[in-house]
């Protein structure tokens, strides 16, 4: 394993998560702010059944600009290299791949979480699971504006993940910096975290850690629009019977109906934040695992 600082990038965002242009522009944006922080981007995807762990610009465009990208979660993975399909991998199946390549960091917008109605149906995100079972520390602004924070954070605690956020004590709600629950720990430094993270290794601990990066202040939206455009998303969602995989793809486009395209700006800007957040971070942690001289 390389202590090259490295920072590994999902790309759902890319083919489901934002509209052709911005989707490309953004994706080469975020990888170009992880360079200048010192660290190297590694766009993870697969296509033609190959998963490919840092994609080319060409590739990233490829895959921004079709409309026919499985959105691949773990499970997912084999069946794609299998039938060579094209496929964009979620932040679970991102981490997974990261985790094999020896990739420390992870750097998405939101990761899925627990669902609004999961006492009901289940609906638990294989995200989840992954930040709890792989040695990949996740850089995002928190789970995804239409999941159920409370209920996530109870989740990771009793699934023994460490939670951090960034320079806050609030826990971030994706498109706005606050969502009036406390975040379990709060850090001021990449070192901070890097140091924390690199304990947990030497100590051989199972699983990842997450850090929660709320959004520059001028780029967030209010705490109220962010949730009555999420209630109105999910209500819509509910009407029209859409569930499982289209469910992400069809809120967020709602969504950003609903605020304008406000939304939109506001995920653009999160993820390039959370990238130098985790490119510094990355930069911290490939020191804090070093070798002693």
């Amino acid at each position: 394993m390389s202590n090259v600082p490295e920072v590994a990038l999902e790309s759902t965002i890319i083919a489901h998560g934002m509209p052709y242009p911005q989707n490309v522009e953004t994706a080469l944006e975020v990888e170009s702010i992880v360079r200048e922080a010192g660290a190297v981007p590694k766009t993870i995807g697969i296509l033609n059944g190959q998963i490919i762990v840092g994609m080319s610009p060409g590739q990233i465009e490829q895959m921004g600009n079709s409309k026919s990208v499985w959105k691949a979660c773990e499970r997912d993975i084999a069946l794609a290299v299998a039938r060579k399909a094209d496929a964009a991998v979620t932040a679970g199946a991102s981490i997974a791949l990261a985790a094999r390549s020896g990739i420390r960091v992870f750097v998405t917008g939101g990761i899925g979480a627990v669902g609004p109605s999961a006492g009901r149906d289940f609906d638990i995100s294989a995200d989840l699971p992954a930040i709890a079972q792989y040695p990949v520390l996740t850089v995002c602004a928190g789970a995804k504006a239409f999941m159920d924070i409370a209920a996530t954070l109870e989740w990771l605690e009793t699934h023994r993940v460490p939670v951090a956020v960034w320079r806050s004590d609030d826990f971030p709600m994706f498109y706005s910096r606050t969502s009036g629950i406390a975040g379990p720990w709060r850090v001021d430094s990449a070192e901070e975290i890097a140091r924390a993270f690199a304990v947990r290794r030497r100590m051989a601990f199972d699983g990842g850690m997450l850090l929660a990066v709320p959004l520059p202040e001028d780029d967030s939206m209010p705490e109220l629009t962010v949730k009555h455009a999420v209630a109105t998303a999910v209500e819509q969602a509910r009407v029209e019977g859409v569930s499982g995989k289209a469910l992400t793809p069809f809120l967020l486009g709602r969504i950003r109906e609903i605020t304008g395209g406000r939304s939109l700006q506001s995920n653009i800007a999160l993820i390039k934040n959370n990238a130098r957040v985790g490119a510094e971070v990355a930069v911290a942690l490939a020191k804090e695992l070093s070798p002693a001289p």
